[in-house]
């Protein structure tokens, strides 16, 4: 048969879709064998989907299916069953023709995926995210959103005035109710999902057979724990289900007011919302419920409860750039600043002249950025993570081992002549012995023990299998500013630029800035806000204003006609200002600061005059490249170097005079042309200190031997100076600056390497790029690089950039370089990496391996871990709880095994003789062997980190041959046993069969002694303790107990 199908894109990576078609007697037979089989069929359909579409479907093209089948393309290779399901628009036509319903739509994707002639969509619903049937494309596509393809002329012409009645009727039909509804499950459905786990069908099972065979006092022991086991795991889903319940009750009640075309403005609740409703924005406070893409105005956000970024947000309009590439390549990087997230809420709008702030809607329900923060909560992202895998081997080779004592019993019984009935119950006691029904609960105790004690600090997991996964880290990437230096910079001082040379450095101490470009442009080229009644915005900026000693205020004085917003932020000389010759000045108009651009600008207009002025800050040399030549010092470069060698930030300021007519439209402004020709101002100068932790914390981390990394925007110089001074970059090591150009002709690709000590680069043109390190100790050299040589190498040299970003420490680089260095790391395979930083760094952080957050938020859509604690401290305590988990998770499965092998060579030696462990036997070494095994993940991370890693792995050699010794050691201790007792003058040989309440063998003593025995020693000996674990008390303490 061959199946149609496809491969299609989801967030979570590649999904293969195959069509199946429903066939009756397929169907049939499947139900008669559900009835045979008194349900164990219909079980096993529940636990492999794949089957149930198999046994009861038959191939079929995807047109026609109506039963998709999912399959993940990573390695997990996870099956999904879904639905298909078909969406009626008949009652939308109301006697007119289907075209006249949907010509409005015809560029949608919605136009495409209705089957005539019975106006129908087929879709499927995946992870709360609706997936509609692409006629055309003969696709499946993500509806619930507007189309990406869009150009910003279009999103304006087409939506700027709203939707009609009839396409919103038709939107909210096909992409489903703007609403992030988290049920909160039932008792009764939590408890039925958990109950038909395998694990606990295969503990039912036991159970029975004990029973069965008259061990009652130890089968209710197994139903006691089993029952308080599932219901503490049904309780736990129940607390989740209701948290993140209330986390989202609040966001579908909201109101809003919408334009819709010919009607105007009207209040709806917001889960009437749909993509391309046009939002006006009035004023008031407003937690938005959607995503949307700003049209015209402005607006102040908070996105602290999405991201943890506590600095409020300014959101510029989207530009009405009439050409053909889409909006968010048009934007580049930066179409996040155009747009207002889903569970933001607004603080601050400012009207243009046009009217009140609008904004239309890009994404409702699930498909936004709060949807998507709650669905990583509800569906965890499949871990790449050896340690699930081994473990399923694991449990396949007792599998074997319980089958080869299966046989073993059949034999021994069988030449006994026993009964059948006889026979068959002790073979199946023998294989439910080997199998420790707890095993793989076992490698979940660790990571449920480590994240209380790290809630505890102050760090929270979205993502609790990550803990593991942290134990294994080798690398931690830092961003610079605000993680291993304080949040504020402190204003060192200005260099002003006079007739293309620098004056003397102009300390603030020594008193206020002189009136003129330069000053102004300190007051007002900034992202600052007057809200609540004081100044709020980046800290950078408000040393800079605050050194000025100028104030702010918000003012009334646009002017609606030149498209300046009503209000505007007006700055005044305050009373510690120096003198000037001006009232104030307004600014007008504001071009953000971009990642990607690396400069911001404002256009002001002096108060009581019909002057306007642009005035630039950003990277030096970007601010530079944009000056008159003329207007630049020759020793630009020089004075540069000699701050950023020290390790001060720096900023440059420019200045250029606008003529603006009355008719002029600051909306209208061309970036590109207005930030050209600028006269140089001078270098602002600011110091950023390192946090007290930064030092003591890479110290440490040094000495466990795990790399860190700085990934910073910053100036090179400045980043090398801070790692030198954090001790990233230990004294008397050496930095090698790594430089690379593209070919330019006739020249071809070059790398440049050169030591920052040394003034002379040594270029290799002619022959492949290597550094020869004669010294002992690779580490005393390290790398460091920009994004234009990351660039180069990418597309030059790209066998050599891996070698690079492995062994680099210093890489100032953008959000989308950074992103291809973290694929690079990610797939290398000695490379697990840590990603810390703030919440701006969003996609680096969620690429890393255990991206860490700093936000004053327990859960953040930026990474998987959050810490409230605003240092670097928390990145060896993650390292240490995550090793202290894998190392608990990896002792208490190794010892579950050993208890299981015990146990099961006790009944077989017992075997030979007929007899079997009475029932209060067994209950005694179940009962306190378990709680050995819990006592063993109570043990602490040890206060310091180890120079090495703990093994990632359970099928490697040091633990398989440990099991194995220990498998021999205590055959060989029992056998002894067994042998030295029957060898006894005492003893004498019984032939009556033993059951549960007839212990009438003297070797029972005997092996009820030698089992738990065996059983704390291998206790002891899988604890690890020290030096990733604090102590071996608590495995001393429960052999203690035991013995």
């Amino acid at each position: 048969w061959i199946v149609h199908s496809y491969k299609g894109k989801r967030e979570e990576g590649w999904v293969e879709i195959f069509g199946y078609r429903t066939q009756v007697f397929r169907r049939a037979l499947c139900i008669s064998g559900y009835l045979f089989s008194c349900g164990a069929l219909l079980l096993f359909f529940y636990w492999k989907p794949e089957w149930d579409v198999w046994a009861n479907c038959v191939p079929c093209n995807l047109e026609e299916a109506d039963i998709v089948l999912l399959r993940a393309t990573d390695e997990f290779q996870r099956y999904k069953r879904k639905k298909v399901i078909s969406l009626n628009l008949q009652h939308l036509l109301d006697h007119e023709k289907p075209e006249q319903l949907f010509s409005e739509d015809q560029e949608s994707i919605i136009h495409r995926a209705i089957v005539r002639p019975g106006c129908k969509v087929r879709y499927i619903q995946v992870q709360k995210l609706r997936y509609i049937w692409d006629v055309l494309g003969k696709a499946f596509v993500r509806v619930g959103s507007l189309e990406d393809s869009h150009t910003c002329y279009q999103i304006h012409q087409k939506f700027g005035d709203g939707l009609t009645r009839r396409q919103r009727e038709l939107r909210k039909l096909v992409c489903g109710p703007n609403a992030i509804e988290i049920e909160i499950r039932p008792i009764w459905k939590l408890l039925f999902t958990e109950v038909l786990n395998p694990f606990y069908i295969f503990q039912a099972f036991t159970q029975m057979l004990w029973l069965s065979m008259g061990y009652y006092e130890f089968a209710s022991f197994l139903v006691v724990l089993s029952v308080l086991s599932i219901g503490i795991t049904v309780y736990d889903l129940r607390q989740q289900s209701v948290k993140l319940h209330n986390l989202v009750k609040e966001h579908n009640k909201v109101h809003v007011t919408a334009w819709t075309k010919h009607e105007g403005g009207h209040q709806l609740e917001s889960c009437h919302l749909v993509p391309g409703d046009v939002l006006l924005l009035e004023g008031q406070r407003l937690s938005l419920p959607c995503d949307a893409i700003l049209l015209d105005g402005s607006c102040v956000v908070d996105e602290g409860m999405l991201t943890g970024e506590s600095v409020p947000v300014t959101k510029t309009p989207l530009p009405q750039a009439d050409n053909v590439q889409p909006w968010k390549k048009h934007s580049l990087e930066d179409h996040r600043r155009h747009v207002l997230f889903c569970g933001t809420e607004v603080i601050q709008t400012r009207p243009s002249g046009k009217g009140p702030a609008r904004a239309v809607v890009l994404q409702t329900g699930f498909n936004t950025a709060k949807g998507d923060l709650v669905r990583s909560i509800l569906y965890p992202k499949p871990l790449n993570f050896r340690l699930y895998r081994e473990a399923f081997l694991f449990i396949v080779g007792l599998m074997f081992v319980a089958t080869l004592g299966l046989i073993y019993a059949i034999c021994v019984y069988a030449e006994n002549k026993r009964p059948v009935k006889e026979t068959v119950m002790m073979a199946l006691l023998l294989l439910t012995t080997v199998v420790t029904p707890a095993l793989p609960a076992a490698l979940t105790t660790g990571i449920v023990y480590a994240q209380k004690r790290l809630k505890k600090r102050k760090i929270f997991c979205i993502s609790p299998q990550r803990i593991n996964i942290c134990g294994q880290l080798n690398l931690v990437c830092f961003d610079k500013t605000g993680t291993l230096t304080e949040d504020g910079l402190n204003l060192f001082g200005v260099v002003p630029c006079q007739d293309a040379s620098f004056l003397p450095l102009h300390s603030f101490s020594s008193g206020p800035l002189p009136w003129g470009p330069l000053c102004q442009a300190m007051t007002t080229c900034h992202s600052l806000l007057f809200l609540d009644g004081r100044i709020q915005g980046d800290p950078m900026d408000l040393k800079m204003f605050e050194g000025t000693g100028w104030e702010m205020e918000e003012s009334g004085s646009g002017d609606p006609e030149s498209g300046a917003p009503k209000t505007c932020s007006v700055v005044k000389p305050g009373p510690k200002a120096s003198k000037a010759p001006s009232e104030g000045m307004s600014i007008l108009h504001q071009f953000p600061f971009s990642s990607s651009l690396l400069r911001m600008s404002v256009v002001t207009k002096e108060l009581g005059k019909d002057t306007h002025g642009l005035y630039m800050k950003g990277a030096p040399e970007t601010v530079a490249g944009f000056c008159l030549p003329k207007t630049v010092p020759p020793s630009f470069q020089a004075e540069l170097k000699s701050f950023t060698a020290q390790g001060f930030r720096v900023i440059a300021l420019a200045h250029k005079e606008l003529s603006l007519d009355a008719a002029d439209s600051l909306r209208d402004l061309d970036r590109d042309e207005v930030e050209s020709g600028l006269t140089f101002l001078g270098l602002l100068v600011m110091e950023n200190r390192l946090k007290g932790e930064t030092r003591p914390v890479l110290e440490e981390l040094r000495e466990a031997r795990i790399r860190t990394v700085m990934v910073t925007g910053d100036n090179l110089e400045t980043a090398i100076t801070v790692g030198r001074n954090s001790g990233m970059i230990p004294s008397g090591d050496r930095v090698i600056l790594v430089e690379a150009s593209d070919p330019e002709d006739p020249y071809p690709a070059s790398v440049t390497w050169q030591t920052v000590e040394d003034t002379q680069p040594c270029k290799e043109k002619n022959q492949d790029p290597c550094i020869t390190i004669y010294d002992k100790s690779s580490s005393s050299f390290h790398f460091a690089m920009n994004g234009k040589t990351f660039q180069a190498l990418q597309k030059s040299f790209s066998s050599l950039l891996p070698k690079i970003l492995v062994n680099g420490t210093v890489f100032v680089v953008g959000p989308k370089i950074e992103r291809k260095g973290g694929i690079y790391l990610s797939k290398s395979p000695r490379m697990d990496f840590g990603r810390e930083g703030d919440t701006g760094q969003m996609t680096a952080l969620k690429m890393a391996h255990a991206g860490i957050s700093l936000s004053e938020q327990e859960a953040s859509v930026a990474s998987p871990f959050t810490s409230q604690t605003p240092n670097i401290q928390c990145v060896p305590e993650l390292i240490r709880e995550g090793r202290a988990a894998l190392i608990s998770s990896f002792a208490v499965f190794k010892y579950l095994v050993l208890y299981g092998m015990i146990l099961s060579m006790g009944c077989a030696l017992l075997y030979w003789q007929m007899q079997v462990f009475g029932n209060y036997q067994f209950l005694v070494q179940d009962a306190v062997a378990m709680a050995a095994g819990l006592t063993m993940s109570l043990t602490h991370a040890h206060p310091r980190l180890a120079p090495f890693r703990p093994s990632g792995r359970l099928i490697s050699p040091p633990l398989l041959l440990s099991v194995v010794f220990s498998i021999l050691s205590n055959l060989a201790i029992q056998t002894w046993g067994f042998v030295f007792v029957k060898q006894q003058t005492w003893y004498a040989q019984v032939r009556i069969p033993c059951f549960p309440d007839q212990a009438s063998s003297l070797a029972l003593p005997c092996g009820f002694t030698t089992d738990p025995a065996s059983c704390f020693m291998f206790c002891l000996v899988s604890s690890h303790g020290p030096s990733q674990e604090s102590s071996l008390f608590p495995a001393l303490l429960s052999s203690f107990i035991g013995l």
